[in-house]
């Protein structure tokens, strides 16, 4: 048989010492990309293109970071008329992805404009 102890409301505190940064890690400039695409598998490839680029001129790359799918539903009626209960459902999903480029050089943002990604993906880059 088990007994159901109560315990009485006791607070630990536990302390964590977070490691300082110096001021050379401060100065850090980060490129991040954010990839959308409606097909995964275009999205994929794309991904894998940037991230050889990038690696190509000796650049540190994190990711790719799946990020949530946007699922856009519509739903539309089948008849124009009088049947209210037909209808059909559609939706969109955007796939997205992250990609951080840390401390890029010029080489690196050179390429990476000239860089030729197949129709159907949206690029956002942005300079953290």
């Amino acid at each position: 048989m088990v007994k159901a102890t109560t315990k009485k409301n006791t607070k630990s505190t536990l302390k964590v010492k977070m490691p300082k940064i110096s001021t050379k890690e401060e100065a850090t400039s980060m490129l991040r990309i954010r990839v959308r695409a409606y097909d995964s598998k275009i999205l994929d490839a794309s991904v894998k293109q940037i991230i050889e680029t990038a690696m190509r001129h000796d650049a540190k790359v994190v990711g790719p970071v799946p990020l949530p799918t946007e699922i856009k539903k519509y739903t539309v009626n089948r008849a124009s008329f009088v049947y209210k209960n037909a209808r059909e459902q559609f939706e969109m999903r955007i796939h997205r992805r992250l990609i951080d480029i840390i401390n890029p050089s010029a080489k690196v943002i050179e390429a990476l404009t000239n860089l030729s990604l197949p129709s159907g993906v949206n690029i956002d880059v942005k300079m953290v």
